[in-house]
């Protein structure tokens, strides 16, 4: 059986800012129990098509880029605009010459970046 992705985890410093921002941003509630050390979104939902997302107080600061992030694919770019509102950065935007596809490259409120595609890259 292949892999499957399960989960996605966030260290963080603030797990409740952290945990909420993303909870806003993917639209599924944070579970009931929660508190400063770990929070999580869809843990005991066994039956699940998405991962859950945990977060978990660490007690070092993010330092460098990260080396596997997430890209996310929403086609109205008002999603990025909705993601700045939520306390997301941008980092920087990109485009490929000839093909229609282009990202942006933002961070959550604790610097972990991830992308936001308006298309699918096919090459």
């Amino acid at each position: 059986m292949p892999l499957r992705i399960g989960n996605v985890a966030i260290d963080c410093d603030d797990v409740q800012k952290v945990a909420r921002f993303w909870s806003a941003a993917i639209g599924r509630p944070l579970d009931g129990f929660s508190d400063a050390g770990f929070a999580s979104i869809g843990i005991h939902d066994v039956d699940r098509g998405d991962p859950a997302w945990l977060f978990e107080k660490v007690p070092e600061p993010k330092t460098a880029k990260n080396r596997v992030h997430l890209d996310f694919v929403d086609p109205d770019v008002a999603f990025v605009e909705r993601l700045l509102s939520l306390g997301a950065s941008v980092v920087a935007e990109h485009d490929v010459p000839g093909t229609g596809h282009g990202w942006t490259v933002m961070q959550d409120p604790e610097g972990n970046e991830f992308c936001v595609s308006r298309t699918v890259y096919s090459g």
